[in-house]
């Protein structure tokens, strides 16, 4: 009987005692090489395509990359336009929204060089939001996240527009996903 008692026992013992050791302090991990993935799990609703294209959308105040897959690379702007349009309903699902409409209702992007000039509409009177940080920056990640933008310039009627940034200062400069960079979760 005491046997019976004390195989269990041994038996947690041996499989405690196995396995991965324990660092004394952290340790860097590298990610693996490749596209962010997405919290969010594809939409099955939509043709999965051949080519990538990542939207910044807002989780719980925060800015989430999201992958999408299309038929083809995504022009300037098609990503706008995407961008604008918003979570797919996989995407709401969970739990994805978007910062932008009352925000920035309206915008069109020119690349020079590196640098995305993106005018914005007027935002609507109504409805307006008071996260413009959240919604500046989904356009920031979004449009940094191509390999052929690096910086991103706002107007607004021909004008430099001065645009949130995550420190809450305002800037007219060209801005980059690291003035972004304590409100993006890779998650």
């Amino acid at each position: 009987m005491r046997r019976r008692r004390l195989a269990p026992l041994a038996l947690a013992v041996l499989l405690t005692g196995c396995g991965i050791p324990t660092d004394d302090t952290p340790r860097t991990v590298s990610p693996p090489r490749g596209p962010l993935s997405s919290a969010a799990p594809a939409d099955t609703t939509a043709p999965a395509g051949s080519a990538a294209e990542t939207l910044c959308l807002v989780r719980d105040n925060r800015i989430v990359p999201v992958v999408r897959r299309v038929d083809s690379p995504p022009t300037i702007a098609d990503q706008l336009r995407h961008l604008l349009a918003g979570p797919s309903s996989t995407e709401r699902d969970s739990d994805l929204t978007s910062a932008l409409p009352g925000a920035v209702n309206g915008a069109r992007a020119t690349v020079t060089g590196t640098q995305a000039l993106v005018a914005v509409d007027e935002p609507a009177d109504v409805g307006g939001r008071s996260d413009e940080v959240l919604a500046f920056g989904q356009i920031v990640c979004t449009l940094t996240g191509r390999e052929d933008v690096s910086t991103v310039a706002f107007l607004r009627d021909g004008k430099a527009l001065g645009v949130p940034r995550a420190d809450g200062s305002l800037s007219s400069r060209p801005l980059t996903r690291g003035d972004y960079a304590p409100l993006i979760s890779e998650r």
